[in-house]
């Protein structure tokens, strides 16, 4: 993940929190002092975001040695160790705040995505992300779902069709929305279509929607709109379906749930620096 933009975020992290320096580490230990630390867990989570962190330590110091101890992905025990870093005291220092903040948002995420994935273990349907991203940080954020194991639905408005209820609202009705989507889309473009009620869904399909998003429905309600759809479209729930819900959502007939609490309210995971002081040079 370590993409141009990746590296765009780390610079604006790293001059908002260092541009002026750090008075405090610099005035502390002078270049020659020099510490071994290690990033470890104070929780059991999945690990997301350790190259990112590493990054980070070299563009503050490119003395500063990480060894990354897990892939993205794994899943770490409290106490685990993620990486170690040995290099200059101060630089070490300097970088991490910034390093922290990347690898607990991003192990956030994962681990979210995680306990969601496991909570609909073995009924086939797929738990899918959202838009609802932090600025700026969609790639990063969509990268950490796929490591927590759930799916990403579309990154961007310009990946697919989705006409919702806003859309259906301005162009006057559902039908004249999937019509006039459908004349302007791509050959190969499927269309998806936001419905909140059965007679809804029932235009839906009658309109031709190859997807219908059943939005904010009670699983009863999510059942009988099913039973209308019968297979001919794909069908994704979202709205209101919290983790205490989510297996309930889980009915024969749908295919994913899209969460936006995987990203919008993942809490940051539990990972902390600890430094042990090296015999400064002479």
């Amino acid at each position: 993940m370590l993409t141009p933009r990746t590296e765009h975020l780390i610079e604006l992290a790293l001059e908002e929190d260092a541009g002026l320096g750090d008075v405090t580490s610099r005035g502390i230990f002078p270049p020659t002092h020099r510490s071994r630390g290690y990033i470890a867990a104070g929780q059991d989570l999945v690990v997301c975001g350790g190259e990112i962190a590493a990054r980070v330590f070299a563009r503050v110091d490119p003395a500063l040695r990480v060894a990354l101890l897990v892939e993205d992905g794994a899943r770490v025990k409290k106490g685990g160790k993620v990486l170690t870093v040995d290099g200059p005291t101060a630089s070490m220092l300097t970088a991490e705040r910034v390093a922290l903040n990347f690898l607990q948002r991003l192990s956030g995420i994962a681990t979210q995505a995680r306990r969601f994935a496991a909570a609909v273990d073995g009924t086939g349907v797929r738990i899918v992300d959202t838009r609802k991203t932090t600025p700026g940080w969609r790639a990063l954020e969509k990268y950490a779902v796929r490591c927590g194991g759930c799916v990403n639905h579309r990154s961007s408005l310009g990946e697919h069709v989705l006409i919702k209820d806003n859309h259906i609202a301005a162009a006057g009705s559902l039908t004249k929305a999937v019509k006039l989507a459908r004349a302007a889309a791509p050959h190969l473009a499927k269309i998806e279509v936001e419905a909140k009620t059965l007679a809804e869904v029932r235009e839906a399909m009658r309109a031709g929607a190859e997807v219908i998003l059943l939005d904010n429905m009670t699983p009863q309600q999510v059942r009988e709109a099913v039973g209308v759809i019968g297979g001919a479209a794909v069908v994704e729930v979202s709205g209101g379906v919290r983790y205490e819900t989510l297996r309930s959502y889980a009915v024969d007939g749908v295919d994913v749930i899209s969460i936006g609490a995987l990203t919008h309210s993942a809490p940051a995971a539990d990972l902390s620096l600890t430094i042990v002081a090296a015999k400064r040079k002479r």
